[in-house]
């Protein structure tokens, strides 16, 4: 059974950095391309950002570009959304999700097999 565990979501001030982790049970993620949504209050969930299985290249939203960052800890098994100069815009539950095998169309949720439970950040004007 694939679990996936989202954390590090909590309170900051805007300017201010978050680092979220996902760790995957029953896969491995450098056999998954591993991505990274949120929904905020009110609003339809959004792709944030994606690395790829291969060459672990990284995708992301316009909004978050320059500003998050994905990465991935092979021997933790964990992959992790580095979020620095937050902004109130970025409150969200944030979920992580791994993608269906021989889907490469990071942004949709729909290539989407597996998803966690969802960790909350909260930017602070």
């Amino acid at each position: 059974q694939v679990q996936l565990v989202e954390s590090g979501g909590g309170l900051v001030q805007a300017g201010g950095s978050l680092r979220l982790s996902c760790a995957p049970s029953g896969l491995t993620v450098t056999s998954y391309g591993m991505g990274w949504f949120r929904q905020a209050p009110g609003k339809e969930r959004e792709f944030v950002g994606a690395i790829s299985r291969s060459y672990s290249i990284g995708y992301y939203a316009d909004s978050v570009k320059g500003r998050f960052t994905i990465s991935r800890d092979n021997a933790k098994n964990t992959v992790y959304l580095q979020m620095n100069s937050l902004k109130p815009e970025d409150t969200a539950v944030y979920y992580c999700a791994a993608v269906r095998p021989g889907y490469s169309t990071y942004k949709t949720a729909g290539s989407y097999a597996y998803w966690g439970q969802g960790t909350r950040v909260t930017v602070s004007s």
